[in-house]
């Protein structure tokens, strides 16, 4: 039997913020503080400005070059989504794309969902996800989502 082309998985993280809703819902609303936590990396640098349209149907685009010392340095990566459904301060639907070095490697759909929690929130997150031709694979992509939810944290603090 021929190993299919594209693996599908789907992963869930929770996490508590000492944050009210609707300020982790900014900072997924706002442009500004999510290019902070969700695009700017010390793994990556931004080679065309990031595009973020925050509404049922508008679309997200970030486009950056790996640094030196990533698996894949010196390759060109596009995430191109469109959002499908937006709650206030309460959830965020989106579809997305991922491109590295021109070869398509993921098509995927990412919930957050966001509960008021004892004087914040908890997030939580589910990721299901079409990863083709061997690409970067589910382990990868849940270990990316780990640290972007761990610098949201961040961006929450300051």
């Amino acid at each position: 039997m021929k190993e299919p082309s594209a693996i599908h998985a789907t992963f869930v993280m929770e996490r508590k913020y000492k944050a009210a809703p609707e300020k982790v819902f900014a900072a997924f609303a706002d442009p500004a503080k999510k290019r902070r936590w969700f695009v700017e990396s010390g793994g990556h640098e931004l080679i065309e400005q990031y595009q973020m349209d925050f509404r049922v149907g508008g679309q997200e685009r970030a486009c950056f070059r790996f640094k030196e010392g990533t698996p894949v340095a010196g390759l060109i990566c596009v995430t191109e989504g469109r959002y499908q459904d937006i709650v206030p301060d309460r959830r965020i639907v989106e579809a997305s794309t991922m491109t590295i070095g021109g070869r398509r490697i993921s098509a995927s759909q990412v919930t957050i969902d966001l509960l008021p929690d004892e004087g914040g929130t908890e997030l939580i997150l589910t990721h299901q996800g079409a990863f083709f031709e061997g690409a970067d694979g589910p382990q990868m992509r849940e270990g990316g989502w780990r640290k972007l939810i761990d610098r949201l944290e961040g961006e929450l603090e300051a």
